[in-house]
């Protein structure tokens, strides 16, 4: 069985939502919905009843909710014990992980753990815990802030300016800086919308005095520029997007009044010490040179 069709199970009978649950999980409630009934179906039994206020257990939903804990937890000992003999850790990252200190954190951890590979696997921004929420990595190089952050151990690594990527033929292009209050009335290409703090983060609707546009949605960087480069919207990005995504048909200007981004390395409460080992890598990596 596929554990994550548990996983979406036990979602849904803690929430008692599907939207609620949905969102925990950084998917679409269509898509959790399908995944619910996946698992009804190869079970052959029902394990809610749906109603307008929500989602109770069936008396076989409950059984199964008070056995899959202990199931997930048994399969998550064995993916550590498995991934350990095989001396690989996994580690999540989205668009440019931690920018230029990325292959001297992995160089640190390999002297840290001689024989030990780094598994690199790049998450979509539909999931801005780059796998760790469901548990398919053992620690992430991520951006703050991200849903359910504080369930996670977290160190921020580095912080840099948050810039605008706009059409190169945008009115605004040819200034040296723009101020962001110039941009609020602009459409923004965004996260999906079941992101929630992460995409409210990168339209900075904190920062603003009235809501943002959305133009476009995309969760991968290259649909994200072509969207941009299309004229459906602007986006905020690190500034560091502007050296690892150049492109035809887009630039990257400086923006005055958003607070910056920052990179950090997040990991289980209950990790093992491997991955505190990568965690030292990554901050002894990241730390200022000593004068």
């Amino acid at each position: 069985m596929d554990t994550r069709l548990l996983r979406c199970f036990l979602a849904v009978a803690e929430e008692g939502s599907l939207t609620r649950a949905a969102r925990r999980l950084f998917v679409s409630q269509p898509a959790l919905t399908k995944q619910v009934r996946r698992l009804e179906d190869e079970l052959g039994v029902g394990l809610f009843h749906r109603t307008r206020t929500g989602m109770t257990l069936t008396d076989a939903g409950r059984a199964l909710a008070d056995r899959a804990p202990t199931v997930l937890a048994a399969w998550d000992d064995a993916v550590r014990e498995t991934k350990s003999a095989a001396r690989v850790l996994r580690v999540g990252f989205l668009a440019s992980a931690a920018n230029e200190a990325t292959p001297l954190i992995i160089e640190r951890f390999g002297q840290a753990r001689p024989g030990w590979r780094v598994d690199m696997r790049q998450a979509a921004w539909s999931d801005p815990t780059a796998g760790l929420a469901g548990g398919d990595v053992d620690a992430a190089l991520v951006r703050l802030p991200f849903p359910g952050m504080d369930g996670f151990r977290v160190e921020v690594l580095l912080t840099e300016p948050r810039w605008v990527v706009l059409p190169a033929a945008h009115p605004l292009a040819d200034r040296a800086e723009i101020a962001f209050r110039d941009l609020w009335d602009e459409p923004f290409v965004a996260a999906p919308a079941e992101t929630g703090p992460w995409r409210d983060y990168w339209l900075a609707t904190d920062e603003r005095d009235r809501p943002p546009r959305v133009g476009a949605v995309t969760d991968q960087p290259d649909d994200w520029l072509q969207a941009v480069a299309n004229g459906y919207g602007v986006a905020l990005a690190p500034a560091s997007a502007a050296r690892f995504y150049a492109r035809p048909g887009v630039v990257y200007r400086p923006v005055v009044g958003v607070s910056p981004s920052q990179v950090a390395v997040a990991w289980p409460v209950d990790a093992d010490p491997v991955v505190v080992d990568f965690v030292r890598a990554a901050v002894s990596a990241c730390a200022p040179p000593t004068p």
